[in-house]
């Protein structure tokens, strides 16, 4: 009896592949290139597709999804616009680190290149925001390059991979044989692609000496800590060897909010004693950073005095932003789990002499603390609206946030004790990132009931500002159709509130077109206009009531919390200043150089 070939189409191979990777949850928008594949989904049971209201969000989602699943999110567009709506959030994934997979369809191979309906090209336009991209020719590839593509995203340092599908290519059908088939026993194997895991053990000895020599040394995490799964090693590095830790605003999560030795946020919004901290130490301890300008200020006189450990997964990092002296520091290429392991192993029971350095920082956060900026006394306060969530909440918050004031806020008193429940746009900044990235976390915390990481208890909260939320407020309609809860909180101060603050300190009050109080919708209405609860409390005992009914509700809730016109965050480091310039705090206004003296 002859043998039977097994027949396939690129549609077909592409959601059998999707499903070996595990996807269960994915995010998209059809159009006429993909009708062949959303054919192919038509009543597909395993693979939910979740129809976003606009490309930049269902990306977005993907990026939410990824940060609290610990694994590459996906999303699918079309071809030409569809495609490039894709691209803030491409750069958004980019720049913080973000495992995703964009799909994308593409004009038939015949036709790329001449201009056809709908054409764009879409892996020369995002070549420089992609660790890698895919332009499928042929559709026996497709399959190998999907899975390839789900490795490249999530290992090494993260971030997005995009696989551009011609239409001929998904419709095409082929002959599956050994070359061409993927399946449990497949392994990736990408030519040049070989990112290095384990530090180098002589550089790790000697980064434990150090540490053990230390009498000032502060540990500064980032986000590839949250990335590696390090979270825990970090905080045992700390406790180990009585090390205070701040984190950037990637990093929220790696050490517990209340924990004893963590300095919170370093920075332009950054605690004080943190960046005092900083200033004073004599060792830094930085993994999983790229020493950021919005994290350093002046580099020259971030950690002026300091020898630096700078462990991270992207060789380009180390040194890139911050020079590394090769007769003092010492850089360490490697998986932050991984190095740090092998780093706490070699210190064993030793600890370095610290208890003088920290009663110095006890009482600089005596000193120092956060607190409220003075015209927000008799209003709603963004303090009040973060410090209602974490009584209400507790740890089963995941927090997402768009950019600006609000986001700030957030960082500065979000209550965050574990990795994996922080999502902000950081190095892009963009500006309506929070809905649907909070859209995408709902979408992982329903796909975990079950699994050994059952995290379904958890809700989504996601902290807006009035502009921010006009961004992608469209994504209101999504949640309500697939039954996702997000809370949203918006900072209603009817000003695009970062800007205006910029030009209050630095532009002579000059508030140039910052204004939202004309034009701005109703949020308690458009919230009802799809079908969902709003809510607008004008005092503290009406913002616990309504909050309360929020984290009851089954469904998405908008909460329109107005706030003063002219509020500041505080403390804030002028752009180009040392971080020991700080504004905001009476004490902190001497320059660096009147502390010297």
């Amino acid at each position: 009896m002859p043998e039977t070939k097994e027949i396939t189409t690129g549609a077909k191979a592409l959601l059998k592949e999707l499903k070996r990777q595990g996807v269960k949850r994915f995010f998209g928008y059809p159009g006429g290139v993909l009708l062949g594949l959303y054919d192919e989904l038509y009543g597909e049971q395993d693979l939910l597709h979740i129809l976003v209201r606009h490309e930049q969000g269902g990306c977005h989602a993907a990026e939410g999804y990824a940060r609290v699943a610990g694994r590459p999110g996906l999303v699918l567009a079309t071809s030409g616009p569809g495609a490039t709506n894709l691209v803030t959030g491409i750069a958004d994934a980019y720049m913080d680190s973000t495992p995703i997979v964009c799909l994308t369809g593409q004009v038939p191979t015949f036709g790329i290149g001449s201009d056809f309906f709908q054409e764009a090209d879409i892996t020369g336009i995002t070549y420089p925001i992609v660790k890698h991209s895919y332009l499928i020719k042929e559709p026996k590839k497709l399959a190998t390059a999907v899975a390839n593509a789900f490795h490249i995203a999530g290992s090494g340092r993260p971030g997005p991979v995009l696989i551009d599908m011609p239409k001929d290519v998904l419709n095409g059908e082929y002959e599956v044989d050994a070359n061409n088939r993927v399946d449990d026993n497949f392994k990736a194997d990408i030519r040049g692609y070989k990112p290095r895991t384990k530090g180098n053990p002589r550089q790790i000895s000697n980064a434990a000496k150090k540490i053990l020599e230390a009498r000032r040394p502060v540990i500064y995490a980032g986000g590839g800590v949250i990335n590696s799964g390090a979270s825990k090693l970090l905080q045992e590095l700390g406790e180990s060897c009585n090390i205070p830790v701040t984190t950037t605003l990637q990093g929220k999560g790696a050490m517990p909010h209340k924990h004893p030795l963590f300095l919170g946020m370093l920075g332009m919004h950054g605690t004080a004693y943190a960046n005092f901290s900083i200033y004073n130490c004599d060792l830094l301890i930085a993994v999983g950073v790229r020493f950021d300008d919005r994290v350093t200020g002046k580099i020259a006189e971030f950690a002026p005095d300091a020898d630096v450990i700078h462990i991270d997964i992207d060789p380009a990092e180390v040194g890139k932003n911050r020079k590394m002296r090769s007769e003092i520091d010492i850089p360490i290429v490697g998986d932050a789990r991984l190095v740090l392991e092998e780093l706490i192993a070699k210190i064993e029971e030793q600890k370095p002499d610290t208890e003088e350095w920290l009663n110095k920082v006890q009482e600089w956060k005596d000193e120092y603390p956060l607190d409220y900026d003075p015209i927000a006394e008799e209003l709603i306060s963004p303090q009040h609206v973060l410090k209602s969530i974490a009584k209400l909440g507790g740890d089963k918050v995941v927090y997402s946030t768009d950019v600006g004031q609000h986001q700030m806020w957030s960082a500065q008193y979000a209550e965050i004790n574990g990795p994996r429940k922080w999502l902000t746009s950081g190095g892009a900044g963009t500006m309506g990132f929070g809905l649907p990235a909070a859209m995408g976390a709902a979408a992982a915390l329903k796909d975990s009931e079950g699994s050994d990481n059952d995290r379904s208890d958890e809700v989504a909260v996601n902290i807006s500002g009035d502009g921010s939320f006009q961004m992608c407020e469209q994504e209101l309609g999504t949640l309500k159709a697939y039954d996702l809860k997000v809370i949203t909180c918006i900072f209603n101060n009817q000003n695009l509130g970062m800007v205006r603050q910029w030009q209050d300190l630095f532009y002579d009050k000059h508030y140039s077109h910052v204004d939202l109080k004309h034009g701005s919708p109703d949020f308690v209405k458009l919230a009802d206009a799809y079908g969902l609860k709003g809510y607008k409390p004008q005092t503290r005992a009406e913002l616990e009531e309504v909050m309360a009914k929020a984290f009851e509700d089954p469904e998405a809730t908008v909460i329109d919390v107005p706030m003063a016109y002219e509020m500041n965050v505080w403390p804030i480091v002028p752009p180009g200043a040392s971080n020991m310039d700080m504004m905001g705090i009476d004490s902190c206004t001497l320059t660096s150089k009147q502390r010297e003296q």
